[in-house]
């Protein structure tokens, strides 16, 4: 390279698709969104997604759709690779995986789409500010004891049957930790692992997080009566059953930070919320 030679920055994509909920939260925070031009099934933030076309579900996008698009940059999770990373590479089109595992992915997420989309400053900004609600929030539970909290991400509707728990090292188990809470259940490098009632009795959780998503209406479960058939659990004698149907829980992104205050206060009731922080 020649001497004073200052090659060109790469310049920023301006066709971007998001096939993940995560993804597109991550790219409205580091203020790539405008460029979006298709989502997910599932993304449903920022509210403007209503407008944008749908290329499918996570695992089986429209790949017709996608190369009828054009993008510069299609970008997905570590997980959907599988089902993704060959066929777009042979379809020649530019991708970015980012990885979404465990907390410390969410920043890493962040900093790679920062870095893809050329918003490395707002990038940076974004992480600082997660990175300073989780401190506070994990500062603030330090001095609190813990809760043995069991978080159930999926059940047989009605029933306790064909339970799924989050395990330590997803960034869920991360989340239940900082915020005071002490995970418990069998362990798994997917971070989510199958348990049974008679397990769960064994494990006795003092509080119980379950997402399961109830139909509405006519059709709605009462998810803390379901409960009520392992009425020896201390999280059921206790009232410490929570259901949680927020969709940004299960995001890992920086919606992480108002995640982790939500938890704090479902397992420190006795603290003032403002202690917290705003979510």
């Amino acid at each position: 390279m020649a001497a004073g030679f200052t090659a060109a920055p790469a310049p920023r994509p301006g066709r971007i698709i998001s096939t993940s909920p995560n993804v597109t939260e991550i790219l409205y925070g580091v203020g790539a969104f405008d460029r979006v031009i298709a989502v997910s099934d599932f993304c449903t933030y920022p509210p403007a997604v209503k407008s944008l076309p749908r290329i499918g579900g996570w695992d089986k996008p429209s790949l017709e759709k996608l190369v009828t698009l054009r993008p510069d940059l299609v970008i997905f999770t570590e997980v959907q690779a599988p089902f993704l990373q060959d066929q777009l590479s042979q379809l020649n089109i530019n991708t970015l995986v980012v990885p979404g595992r465990n907390l410390g992915d969410v920043f890493s997420a962040i900093t790679e789409i920062g870095h893809a989309t050329g918003d490395e400053r707002e990038a940076a900004r974004l992480n600082g500010s997660v990175k300073a609600t989780l401190d506070r929030v994990r500062e603030r539970a330090r001095r609190l004891p813990q809760v043995r909290t069991m978080c159930v991400v999926d059940r047989t509707p009605g029933t306790l049957r064909d339970l799924y728990v989050v395990a330590k090292g997803s960034y869920l188990a991360d989340l239940i930790e900082l915020a005071g809470g002490a995970v418990i259940g069998p362990e798994s490098k997917e971070g989510y692992e199958r348990i049974s009632k008679e397990a769960v009795v064994r494990l006795n959780p003092e509080a119980i997080f379950d997402f399961f998503h109830a139909p509405k209406g006519a059709f709605a479960e009462d998810e803390v009566a379901t409960w009520q058939e392992l009425a020896e659990l201390d999280a059921v004698k206790k009232r410490r059953v929570y259901p949680i149907h927020d969709e940004f829980v299960v995001h890992s992104s920086q919606m992480v930070a108002k995640t982790a205050i939500l938890f704090a206060r479902l397992l420190h009731p006795n603290v003032p919320a403002s202690e917290w922080g705003n979510p």
